[in-house]
């Protein structure tokens, strides 16, 4: 695997677009994602179950297996807003599709922002037509940089692998920094490739991999009603294709876990307010699926999130989401160590506590990127989960997203 730069644009036959429609005062917020040929098509959406108007029309469109395009806007999120919305949603597909020239049915679109709000359609409709004419190799950046809301940063990552003698690339471009929990967040991510794999294989893979990666993030608890994932592969590499358990796919999943873990944790990075980076790694449980769920209460904890705002090592708090996350395990046999770029220290061994320096400690935790261990002592299960702290500014940003 060859991690590269770029995003969705970086495979053969992608082109993609991002301008200020409108909807924001000043930002971009459109962006258009378009394939030079129908592409196999695999999606994972919000498990809240008030959706947005978006995923119930990407819904159809992803169960067809085959999509055109993504047409995304920022600032409105198209959520709770009735047959109105639905009806907004298809019109996007709808005039975006006549614009690329293709079905509506084979165009998805996005929407991320407001709830509650409906869509300004005038703006919508003429944001489409402004982005066809300026689609590009080099729109990456605009497109990404338009997806974004409360985003601190742009979140894209690619990667590149050889599968017989061909070379075959994965991008993506994700937005996300509120409302980011287990079992997909406020987040919107687009992954293309222009490898030979259908529809099949690609959910397959996508479902397995958002399990360990996008699951596994949280910043505040809260699952929004607009989650989605989409990928698109237009087989345009020309490679032999894909199937489950050859050579070709073990080659094709490295890359495919980078590009999506990659942006699962530049998500959480980008937390809102946020000032650390956590990585929850649990090892020795029972089993993996113990394991996820022990890493995900952890970094799922308001009280363990403020504990890393104000750099304590209170591990107590880490015991307690593990205790309380229905996971089996022992908590009499647990480790518990804390590391960063300044050292590491162990504060729990056996489930019983060591003496430990408080000023090591709070040197290590000042860090802005922090790993905690605990070791089950149990068998072989082991999940990393990522999460970030809990910040003043978490509240600031939250309480004038509106205004």
């Amino acid at each position: 695997m060859k991690i590269i730069e770029g995003s969705v644009t970086s495979p053969i036959g992608f082109e993609a677009a991002g301008i200020h429609a409108g909807l924001k005062k000043a930002k971009k917020d459109m962006a258009l994602l378009v394939s030079a040929c129908d592409a196999s098509t695999a999606a994972v959406f919000t498990t809240n179950r008030v959706k947005a108007a978006p995923v119930l029309w990407d819904q159809h469109v992803a169960a067809s297996g085959k999509a055109r395009a993504v047409i995304v806007n920022s600032g409105n999120a198209n959520a709770c807003t009735g047959e109105k919305g639905l009806i907004d949603a298809e019109t996007t597909a709808e005039e975006t599709a006549a614009l690329v020239g293709t079905e509506k049915e084979k165009v998805y679109v996005a929407s991320t922002g407001v709830i509650g709000v409906p869509l300004d359609m005038e703006k919508i409709l003429a944001g489409a037509r402004s982005l066809m004419p300026q689609l590009s190799k080099e729109g990456w950046k605009d497109a990404a940089a338009a997806i974004c809301t409360t985003d601190t940063f742009s979140k894209t990552a690619a990667a590149s692998v050889e599968i017989g003698g061909r070379t075959v690339t994965i991008g993506g471009m994700a937005k996300g920094s509120g409302m980011i929990h287990p079992n997909m967040a406020t987040m919107l991510a687009f992954i293309t490739t222009d490898a030979v794999i259908s529809s099949a294989t690609l959910q397959k893979l996508l479902g397995a991999t958002v399990e360990d990666t996008f699951n596994m993030i949280s910043v505040d608890g809260d699952t929004s009603t607009n989650d989605s994932c989409i990928v698109l592969a237009n087989g345009m590499a020309g490679n032999d294709e894909i199937i489950f358990g050859d050579d070709g796919y073990e080659a094709f999943e490295e890359a495919f876990r980078y590009v999506l873990g990659t942006l699962a944790k530049l998500i959480t990075r980008d937390g809102e307010g946020a000032g650390r980076f956590i990585e929850m790694q649990v090892v020795g449980a029972l089993s993996d699926s113990e394991a996820k769920v022990l890493a995900r209460s952890v970094i799922s904890s308001s009280l363990v999130k403020a504990a890393f705002f104000g750099s304590d090592a209170n591990w107590g708090r880490i015991l307690c989401a593990m205790g309380y996350s229905g996971a089996d395990f022992n908590p009499s046999l647990v480790d518990l160590s804390f590391s960063s770029a300044k050292g590491t220290i162990q504060t729990v061994r056996g489930g019983e506590p060591l003496p430990f320096s408080e000023e090591k400690a709070k040197e290590i935790l000042l860090e802005k990127e922090i790993t905690v261990v605990a070791d089950c002592h149990q068998g072989s299960g082991s999940a990393v989960a990522w999460g970030c702290d809990l910040t003043y500014d978490y509240v600031r940003i939250n309480g004038d997203y509106r205004s």
